[in-house]
């Protein structure tokens, strides 16, 4: 038998399944780099307990686990298992699990460990607070120089969660590659279908969703990155009530020489029903105005070259803000790939794209209430033409 991908997500196993499952494993465990369990919410602390016997196997090549219905105590037994083999494992995902604070205080064992060359830890919605941020950081102070992707989405985390986060960002050894910092607004459900897990699952990297985030995380993230800023390349910080100020604040990291940022992000997602569709929503406080663009638009000027991708849909920007932005887009530097506005100046925009028309590839402009027939006639034009890069219009 060789395997390197075994799924097994949302197959309604049990702890009955997992002894059946560790004994076939363990007579031939080598070729198995990849274990999803996830949405299985039987398994239940005895059922990994069972799992920990394989992954204590030398002859173990796992690199890739995602399990569920875990608790703190299944944490000390996985902690226990992955220290005694550990120079494998790249992702560990153990999102949607009742772990808490003391869950992850285990698990930062396995962090601290030299031997550790952990890639993507993944803790969303484990019901953390800022006293796992200072157990994390503790940690990746001691290793930090493998991690690329840490999502703590949808904990409540908040302003004082990111400050302790931001002693690691400004490490010299600090390799990760994308932040990201928005907010989903969820519909509590006792038990997720496959569509709402799935759903939950398009944001990626260092996620801190639903963390109660404002204008003080900027200020603590500016000045964490413009003291290392060479690495970053996703910075998402939708749906969180940074306000005009916050992002002025921001602007401050975007203008630096060192910046190397592919994607910015700063828009409103409403996750309305447990299907693969994301909706826009609008939360009271926590839209960004037209004084934002100039901010925006101003820092990019200086430092054009990098950017890919710039998400600001459903914010209040007006045609006066998109205007400002179109200074961005008609520098000959600018190379975006991928623009989200959901106010939009179609004239300015046509005008900015006609000036700089070959790297655009993604036009998406969905919600735009204001936009008449003779606009979209106009982009429309854009993606037929030869001349230009836009694939997708939307």
């Amino acid at each position: 038998m060789f395997c390197c991908l075994f799924s097994l997500r949302e197959c309604s196993l049990s702890e009955i399944s997992c002894d059946s499952l560790v004994s076939a494993l363990k007579s031939n465990p080598s070729h198995l780099t990849e274990l999803d369990l996830s949405g299985n919410y039987d398994l239940k602390d005895s059922g990994v307990k069972l799992l920990c016997g394989f992954l204590e196997s030398p002859q173990c090549r796992l690199e890739t686990l995602s399990s569920c219905s875990l608790s703190e105590i299944s944490c000390d037994a996985l902690a226990s298992s992955l220290k005694s083999n550990l120079s494998y494992l790249r992702a560990l995902d153990l999102s949607y699990n009742n772990l808490q604070d003391s869950g992850v205080k285990l698990l930062c064992g396995i962090l601290e460990s030299p031997q550790c060359r952990l890639e993507t830890l993944r803790l969303r919605d484990c019901s953390l607070s800022e006293i796992s941020c200072a157990f994390l950081v503790s940690a990746l102070k001691s290793n930090p120089s493998h991690l690329r992707e840490l999502d703590l989405g949808v904990n409540k985390i908040k302003d004082s969660g990111v400050k302790l986060l931001c002693g690691f960002l400004e490490s010299p050894q600090c390799r990760l590659e994308t932040l990201r910092s928005d907010t989903f607004f969820r519909i509590q459900i006792i038990k997720p279908s496959a569509g709402w897990r799935n759903l939950l699952q398009v944001s990626f990297f260092f996620r801190l969703c639903d963390c109660w985030l404002s204008r003080i995380s900027c200020d603590s993230l500016t000045l964490s990155l413009k003291s290392s800023p060479s690495c970053l390349r996703d910075l998402d910080l939708s749906n969180n009530k940074l306000q005009d100020s916050g992002v002025k604040l921001l602007c401050g990291f975007l203008e630096s020489p060192q910046c190397r940022l592919k994607s910015l992000r700063s828009d409103i997602i409403f996750i309305q029903e447990m299907m693969q569709h994301c909706f826009k929503f609008y939360f009271p406080n926590s839209i960004l105005s037209e004084l934002s663009c100039a901010a925006v638009a101003s820092a990019l000027k200086f430092n054009p070259s990098y950017l890919r991708q710039l998400v600001l849909s459903w914010n209040n920007l007006q045609d006066s803000g998109v205007k400002l932005l179109c200074g961005f887009l008609e520098s000959p530097q600018c190379r975006l790939e991928t623009l989200r506005l959901s106010e939009d100046s179609c004239v300015s925009l046509i005008k900015a794209l006609k000036s700089n028309p070959s790297h655009l590839r993604e036009l998406d402009l969905c919600g735009n209430w204001k936009l008449q027939d003779s606009g979209v006639k106009q982009l429309s034009e854009l993606v037929e033409s030869p001349d230009y890069k836009l694939e997708n219009l939307s």
